[in-house]
């Protein structure tokens, strides 16, 4: 018995150990590009273009994050512009996409209504459609009536596009919450309103804070739809500003790492903030009790 208990311990540290070093290289190959991109943006430009690729920087600096930094004047690049820009149009966006998701989605999940199915699957084919498709009759309309190159247009374009993913999301995590507890609520004096606020959006809030993580990062990485619908330092976005780095025959390949480093920052920072509930969010309904 106890030589068979060894050899299992043996066998079991094994595979942990084969497990943890898949898990490593698996993050290895998951976050080369990003670690890349962040030592292309403190290397000369040498090293860059170099060829074999130098793996290992002779030398670092942070001439790309100080010119760029630094403004139209220095850098060329208005930085600080894209970035408002972004963070105006992402954050309204998601705001207003994850309101309309959450009155769609809890529509879904707790109400009978004619074409129930038919409007759902509708909402959910619009998913469908890639959105460079979609970018020629939303700048021939936009145009029309008077928006393109406005923060408007393009927050109308990612209310939109989000919308359908929140309420999908969100209709999947109300389902989840048992309607005998809203019922409960009620039956102790809470009126339809409060018995949502205080029992059903408490326990459905892990869903929707993954819902809206999803509906920034959307509206913050995208490109097509943005260099369309966008002409100006007004209204551009830093997806959008990655092209100011790009000349008729030259690329400047430090600095657009450098602003894509900027770009990652703050999507980072979002989901340390709210890493447990997306997790909770992600899992929520997994397991039962």
């Amino acid at each position: 018995m106890e030589g068979s208990n060894s050899s299992y311990r043996v066998k079991r540290r094994i595979l942990n150990i084969i497990h943890l070093i898949g898990l490593f290289l698996a993050m290895l190959v998951i976050c080369l590009p990003g670690v890349w991109v962040i030592l292309n943006s403190l290397r000369p430009t040498v090293e860059i273009m170099a060829k074999p690729p130098v793996w290992i920087p002779t030398q670092l600096s942070l001439d790309a994050y100080r010119a760029m930094f630094g403004g139209a004047g220095q850098g060329g690049v208005p930085v600080w512009d894209y970035f408002r820009n972004s963070l105006i149009i992402s954050i309204t966006s998601t705001l207003i996409a994850l309101a309309i998701g959450m009155a769609g989605g809890y529509a879904f999940a707790r109400y009978r209504f004619k074409a129930k199915s038919a409007i759902f699957l509708g909402f959910m084919l619009t998913r469908a459609v890639p959105g460079i498709a979609l970018s020629l009759p939303l700048f021939m309309i936009y145009a029309r009536i008077g928006i393109i190159d406005t923060h408007f247009g393009l927050i109308l374009t990612y209310v939109a596009l989000n919308v359908p993913f929140t309420i999908w999301l969100i209709d999947g995590f109300f389902r989840q919450v048992p309607r005998d507890l809203a019922e409960a609520a009620q039956i102790d004096g809470c009126t339809r309103w409060q018995a949502f606020w205080q029992v059903e959006f408490p326990l459905a809030g892990p869903g929707i804070a993954s819902a809206g993580i999803f509906a920034f990062l959307t509206s913050w990485n995208e490109y097509a739809l943005a260099s369309q619908l966008t002409r100006s330092v007004n209204s551009k976005t830093l997806p959008v500003g990655l092209l100011d780095y790009t000349a008729e025959f030259t690329i400047d390949w430090r600095g657009m790492c450098a602003l894509a480093v900027v770009m990652i920052v703050p999507a980072l920072i979002l989901t340390f903030i709210v890493q447990k509930h997306l997790v909770s969010g992600l899992t929520f309904g997994a397991v039962k009790g």
